[in-house]
């Protein structure tokens, strides 16, 4: 039987297409991330850091190539927890890199592209350990957000209560 020449996926052959995708992803990832090197430290940045400088739209730009990982990662199979906290990587490093000069250092230490690169890892090496985990941080991420939440509305309310007994 012929296989048209042209397909939407490779053919899941094991051991052959998954360590080629994650070989590539990780030279995009280190370009990123880490592909020069400040002399004489131990520091390293890549092409975000230097995009993340143009204001307004380098951190968008950025964006769009991180993103490119986290389809990739869709592709090659990663659990919908895996793919949240990439997104999340890539949600906080865009958000905090709006922020002029703060967000430019942030995104020289932050280096969101490795760290879905170590995610997306773990789940080739070990599917299971990583939506595991991965499902653990969403949670306590989860209920962090809830207490933050509450906290916000519970000093909103203090405050309210002090303002309106300063005016009687």
């Amino acid at each position: 039987m012929n296989k048209p020449a042209l397909s939407r996926r490779p053919e899941a052959t094991v051991g052959t297409h998954v360590p080629g995708e994650l070989e590539r992803l990780k030279r995009l990832s280190r370009l990123l991330d880490s592909a020069i090197g400040i002399p004489g430290t131990r520091y390293r940045f890549g092409l975000d850091a230097i995009v993340g400088l143009v204001p307004g739209i380098g951190d968008a730009i950025g964006a769009i190539f991180s993103t490119y990982i986290i389809f990739r990662a869709a592709r090659l199979g990663a659990s919908n927890a895996i793919l949240t906290r990439m997104i999340g990587n890539v949600a906080v490093d865009t958000i905090v890199g709006e922020i002029p000069l703060l967000g430019d250092l942030f995104d020289v230490g932050f280096k969101s592209n490795l760290r879905n690169l170590s995610l997306l890892e773990q789940h080739v090496h070990r599917p299971a350990a990583a939506s595991a985990q991965s499902r653990r941080v969403l949670l306590v991420l989860g209920v962090g957000l809830l207490a933050l939440l509450v906290g916000v509305v519970a000093l909103g309310v203090v405050v309210a209560q002090l303002v309106l007994s300063s005016i009687r």
